[in-house]
């Protein structure tokens, strides 16, 4: 089944697409340096985090295994 051409496709103008494009981009509100200064220092605060965090879960849970299966003499 093919798609039904609207008028709007069938009048497609590369130039036209920039140029609503542009305008579009124009309508964003971009963030600050300092906005994207700090929310990138937080991710990288959380990533770490959630390194450390997952580090010392596979170290206990590895630990807890090794004990009970008697592997950790």
């Amino acid at each position: 089944m093919r798609p039904v051409k609207t008028a709007s496709m069938a009048m497609y103008n590369p130039l036209q697409f920039i140029q609503e494009v542009r305008q579009e981009v124009a309508k964003v509100t971009w963030p600050t340096w300092k906005e994207v200064w700090v929310t990138t220092v937080m991710v990288i605060i959380m990533v770490t985090l959630a390194a450390l965090f997952f580090l010392a879960a596979d170290q206990l849970l590895g630990w807890f295994i090794n004990t009970i299966l008697g592997l950790g003499r």
